[in-house]
């Protein structure tokens, strides 16, 4: 099919390009999808469960869903040849599939773990050398990475998942490196806690500002637009994380216990998340709590 010119310059065009999103079923995956056909992009959403993909986001007409476990290397290889073959040459992706089971690091089984790594860090990475791959040789493109505030603090509860984003804070970091001066920009999107049911139970925190799965789209949107490396969502978290790096352990530590910070996570509501962590992790995880 006849491809649409793309320029890409200090401000990059998003209409007529091709936006690939995984875990876009639901979610920030699925706003953000929405977010780029609303922009004029054509967008490819990948997800394990694509029937969870709003009939409304399913009938639109520049929009098309593959059935893809991101853990499957080669499977997700296949989903981005056959977009382009569909599509044309993939100007963004948005990694975005992840998960969140939550408990303490003794209790958690090393099938929960290794589960993390697969989806949320090894995922990001084999997609993003998918990526490069291609959008290398042309010299133009966007990988967008989803981390978190978790790619930035240990968060008590979650010490697998924080690793996990850490990871992909750091990687992306490293490949932004790499892409120097290709054309090829790199950003890591860190959220606060975003309501969807990947949120259910939490905690609360009188200083932490939960933000809507269309907040975290409308900044992936803006900064394909104009490519930034770091993305905050809310971005009043730049300045909490520079204080942060800038105060002695221990007193940035009280701090986090004080606002109750420490509780967001640590302190959920396991019966509440029970279905959420039963799909997140199947059979690999006693839920029982």
């Amino acid at each position: 099919m006849d491809q649409p010119t793309r320029r890409f310059g200090r401000k990059q065009q998003v209409e007529g390009t091709v936006v690939v999103i995984t875990g876009g079923a639901r979610g920030i995956g699925a706003k953000t999808a929405q977010a780029f056909l609303d922009a004029g992009a054509t967008v490819a959403v990948a997800d394990l469960d694509v029937s969870a993909l709003s009939a409304e986001l399913r009938d639109r007409p520049r929009l098309r869903a593959w059935q893809l476990d991101v853990t499957d290397t080669a499977a997700y290889t296949r989903f981005l040849d056959e977009v382009e073959a569909a599509f044309g040459p993939i100007d963004v992706l948005v990694n975005n599939a992840g998960i969140m089971p939550l408990g303490r690091i003794d209790d958690e089984p090393d099938e929960v773990t290794v589960r993390q790594l697969e989806i949320n860090l090894h995922a990001v990475i084999h997609g993003s050398r998918e990526a490069v791959r291609r959008m290398r040789p042309r010299g133009r493109g966007h990988i967008v990475n989803l981390a978190s505030e978790a790619g930035k603090i240990g968060f008590l509860g979650a010490a697998t998942y924080c690793a996990t984003k850490h990871g992909v804070v750091g990687f992306s970091d490293a490949l932004r490196a790499e892409l120097h001066r290709t054309g090829v920009h790199v950003s890591v999107v860190m959220p606060s806690v975003v309501r969807t049911e990947l949120a259910t139970g939490l905690g609360e925190s009188t200083v932490v500002r939960s933000v809507s799965p269309e907040d975290v789209a409308a900044a992936i949107l803006a900064t394909v637009r104009r490519p930034r490396f770091d993305v905050y969502v809310p971005r009043d978290l730049v300045v909490a994380n520079k204080l942060n790096a800038l105060l002695p352990r221990r007193l940035g530590d009280a701090l986090l216990r004080a606002s109750g910070a420490h509780r967001i996570l640590g302190g959920a509501d396991h019966a509440a998340r029970k279905g959420y962590e039963a799909r997140a992790v199947g059979n690999a995880r006693n839920l029982a709590h």
